[in-house]
């Protein structure tokens, strides 16, 4: 390889990095208040709370994702900041059907709300 070849390629490199740096989200901080219930529920029925506690906590031990319903209609989806992602049920369940307040990274794209959940506690 010559040192014409070398330059060339590390300047592609640096300038993929860059693009990619550029690119991405960091999130903004934020708190998020509201009801800990399924992803379904949420949704589907048109709820502005939880119907219970245990209904929330048996949709998310049926496999439905917890989500946060804020008062003014937003649902945040709690979400990993790790590359694989993992699931934040287990995080959640411990308050499903209860309102939080969560701090974090809230993130939004194409009308979806997503929050990366540094502290969370439930609402006294």
């Amino acid at each position: 390889m010559t040192f014409r070849n070398a330059m060339k390629i590390s300047l592609v490199v640096v300038l993929a990095v860059t693009a990619l740096a550029w690119g991405s989200d960091t999130g903004k901080s934020a708190t998020v208040k509201g009801y800990v219930l399924d992803s379904a529920c949420a949704f589907t029925k048109g709820l502005q709370k939880p119907i219970s506690a245990e209904c929330a906590t048996a949709c998310a031990k049926g496999g439905s994702p917890l989500v946060i319903l804020t008062d003014n209609g937003t649902i945040y989806w709690p979400i990993a900041d790790t590359t694989p992602s993992s699931g934040q049920n287990d995080r959640l369940l411990p308050f499903a059907g209860q309102k939080v307040t969560a701090s974090g990274k809230v993130f939004e794209r194409g009308g979806s709300s997503a929050i990366v959940i540094e502290k969370i506690e439930a609402q006294k």
